[in-house]
């Protein structure tokens, strides 16, 4: 039997998690969103963001800049949800559950932490849209899976920061240390060593499973780039989530290179801090978000996986810093066609 959304309610609020909406033309309203009201397109999407929250200036925020350009080009109706440090995975059932009860007719699970909770919930749920960033889920009839391929980018990643090296000697930090984010370790190490298998590459992670505060502690990503450079590193690239803004302080304070992901690092950066962005290896989360929407303002959605890699544009490196980037382009880009044309192989395992 299903709980009544009192119940709910009252499980998503003793787990700290705060609704927020992506419509700023409510906002200017002066109230905290339209969550209640019809949508224009008649589409009302319930987004959960995964450790962090919104405001990492990684991957959460990109997710959000999906959300936001549906509510603007669409008229969709969106409410946000955000978790809480450490949360149980109960947290989460509850959260999708409460999505789903309230008439949010597209509810989206920013990360892979919510595997388990799609898979409970969307079962009960036939005529909801889910959709996961991050994970595959093949076999249930109404989940998208929103996949990208991080170690083709992250490859690109690892040769940037071999071209860019004085010292032969790089880092890569990840948040977490699960199977998604040794992705981008695989990648980032292959790539530094197809350009020089001689160049000396740190790699630490933050957390062990289940705890995942790595990804949300700025302050332990700042230590562990401190720990990097002084070990010899001078150029770091982090696959950490909000904990990277700390490894980005560090490249300030310490004079060093670093490389952002999923979001362009080098936009979100302060003014002091863009010259040591070399380039970002960014996933269109945006993208996969506001063409998922889209399809289900059409009615169009498919089920399964959908997967983004080079040769689709769903993943690339950026070049925002033209000083640093531009001497690299011609070699990165060759490198990339190699990738896309199938010359080169990446694996998805360190």
């Amino acid at each position: 039997m299903k709980r009544s959304n009192a119940a709910k309610f009252a499980a998503v609020t003793a787990a700290g998690v705060l609704a927020l909406t992506a419509c700023d033309s409510a906002a200017d309203d002066g109230g905290s969103g339209s969550g209640g009201e019809e949508s224009a397109s008649g589409v009302k999407v319930g987004l959960a963001y995964d450790v962090g929250g919104r405001g990492d200036r990684s991957f959460n925020d990109s997710a959000y800049r999906g959300l936001e350009q549906a509510v603007e080009e669409l008229g969709v109706d969106a409410q946000e949800f955000e978790p809480t440090d450490g949360e149980a995975e109960s947290a989460k059932v509850d959260r999708l559950t409460t999505m789903a009860e309230e008439g949010f007719n597209v509810v989206i699970a920013v990360g892979f932490a919510y595997d388990g909770a799609v898979r409970e919930v969307a079962p009960e749920y036939p005529d909801v849209d889910f959709a996961i960033v991050d994970s595959e889920i093949t076999d249930i009839d109404n989940v998208t899976s929103l996949v990208f391929a991080e170690e083709q980018v992250s490859f690109l990643a690892g040769a940037a920061a071999a071209l860019s090296t004085e010292e032969d000697h790089v880092g890569f930090i990840g948040g977490v240390e699960t199977p998604l984010i040794q992705k981008f370790e695989a990648g980032y190490v292959a790539g530094v060593a197809h350009v020089d298998d001689a160049i000396e590459v740190e790699v630490d992670y933050i957390s062990q499973p289940p705890d995942f505060s790595g990804f949300s502690d700025p302050a332990k990503g700042r230590e562990m780039a401190q720990a990097q450079y002084d070990r010899g590193a001078d150029v770091i690239y982090h696959a950490a989530g909000a904990s990277g803004n700390g490894v980005l302080e560090a490249a300030v304070s310490n004079d060093f290179l670093f490389v952002g992901v999923d979001s362009d690092q080098y936009e979100n950066a302060e003014e002091e801090q863009k010259p040591y962005v070399l380039t970002s290896a960014i996933k269109q989360v945006d993208v996969a978000v506001y063409d998922l929407i889209e399809a289900a303002s059409e009615d169009t959605v498919e089920a399964g996986v959908q997967r983004f890699d080079l040769a689709s544009g769903g993943v690339d490196y950026t070049d925002s810093n033209p000083e640093l980037i531009g001497p690299l382009q011609e070699q990165l880009d060759e490198i990339k066609q190699q990738i896309i044309d199938g010359e080169i192989e990446v694996s998805e395992k360190p």
